[in-house]
C-alpha cells in the first residue's frame, strides 16, 4: 500500500510540472498572437489586410510600409517628445518617490502613518476625475503645449511612494545607525546607503513609469495642440482619419513605436522580477 502511495505520489510530481508548463505555454502563444499580427500586418500592402480567409503574410512583403509611416507624419519629432517626456518622467519620479519613501519609512515625525495612508488613498481617485482642475492648473501656469505640462503632472505617484517604502523598510536600520555614529547626515544615509540598496525596486518603479508614460494618450491629447508637441500615442491615432484607418501604416507605426519598451524589458527583466520579489508588498 504504501508503494502504491508512493508511486502515485511521484508520479504526479512529474506530470504537474509539465501540465503547469504546457499552460503557460499555452497562455503565452495566447497573449503573443496580437503581437505577431501585428507585425504581420506591418508588411502587408493596404488591399490585403482584411482578405477572406485572413493570411498571415500577404503575396510580398511590402517592408515600405515602415518608411512611408515614418514620413507621413513628423513621426521623428513625435518619437523625440516621447522620449524627453517618458525619460524625464523616469528620473523625476524616482527622485520624488525615493524621498517621500524614505521619509515615510525611515524617519520618525507626528501624524506619519495617517498621512501615509491619506497619501495612499489617492489611488482610489480615478485619474479621469482629476484632469479638469489639472488642465484649469496648466493654462492659469500658461503650460498647455509644454513640456512643463506633458511632464510634471505625472512626476508625483502615491504608487511609487508605496513600492519603495515597502522595500526601503526591509533594509536594516543598523546601516544608518552606523553611518550617523561616522557623522552622515540624512540626506547622505538616503543618497549612500539607502538608493545603492534599492536597486531592484528603483528599475521596477521605472519599468512602469516609462511603460505608462510611453503609452499615455489621454493627458496628452488634452494638453497639446501643435503638432510639434504631440508624442507617438497622438501621431499614431492619426492614420484614423474621415477616409478610414489606414491600418498597414498604423500597424508599421506601433511596431516602430514598442521597440524601446522591449528593448527596456529585455535589459532590465532581471531587475525588475527581482523587484517584484523584493519589494515586500506585506510590510515589515
Amino acid at each position: 500500500m504504501e508503494d502504491k502511495t508512493s508511486n502515485l505520489k511521484a508520479s504526479s510530481d512529474k506530470v504537474f510540472p509539465v501540465l503547469n508548463y504546457i499552460i503557460l505555454l499555452l497562455l503565452g502563444l495566447m497573449f503573443l498572437v496580437p503581437f505577431l499580427w501585428m507585425l504581420s500586418t506591418s508588411v502587408k500592402p493596404s488591399n490585403e489586410i482584411f482578405t477572406i480567409p485572413p493570411k498571415w503574410f500577404g503575396n510580398r512583403l511590402q517592408w515600405s510600409n515602415y518608411k512611408e509611416a515614418w514620413e507621413y507624419f513628423p513621426f521623428a519629432r513625435f518619437y523625440l517628445n516621447n522620449i524627453i517626456v517618458s525619460v524625464s518622467s523616469v528620473l523625476l519620479v524616482l527622485f520624488t518617490s525615493s524621498l517621500a519613501a524614505y521619509a515615510f519609512a525611515r524617519m520618525q515625525f507626528r501624524g506619519r502613518d495617517i498621512l501615509f495612508l491619506l497619501y495612499l488613498g489617492t489611488l482610489m481617485i480615478p485619474g479621469q476625475v482629476t484632469i479638469v482642475p489639472l488642465f484649469i492648473l496648466m493654462k492659469y501656469l500658461n503650460w498647455v503645449d509644454t513640456y512643463q505640462a506633458l511632464i510634471l503632472p505625472g512626476s508625483f505617484t502615491a504608487f511609487g511612494t508605496f513600492l519603495l517604502r515597502q522595500f526601503f523598510l526591509s533594509i536594516p536600520f543598523e546601516l544608518e545607525d552606523a553611518a550617523r555614529i561616522d557623522g552622515c547626515s540624512r540626506f547622505g544615509m538616503y543618497w549612500r546607503i539607502i538608493l545603492p540598496l534599492s536597486g531592484p525596486a528603483l528599475a521596477t518603479l521605472a519599468i512602469f513609469t516609462f511603460i505608462q508614460q510611453w503609452n499615455n494618450f489621454l493627458w496628452p491629447l488634452i494638453v497639446t495642440n501643435s503638432d510639434s508637441m504631440k508624442t507617438l500615442p497622438l501621431g499614431i491615432a492619426m492614420f484614423q482619419t474621415q477616409n478610414g484607418t489606414q491600418w498597414h501604416l498604423m500597424m508599421a507605426a506601433s511596431a516602430i513605436a514598442i521597440v524601446p519598451t522591449l528593448i527596456l524589458f529585455i535589459f532590465a527583466q532581471k531587475y525588475f522580477v527581482k523587484g517584484i520579489t523584493l519589494s515586500g508588498m506585506g510590510g515589515r
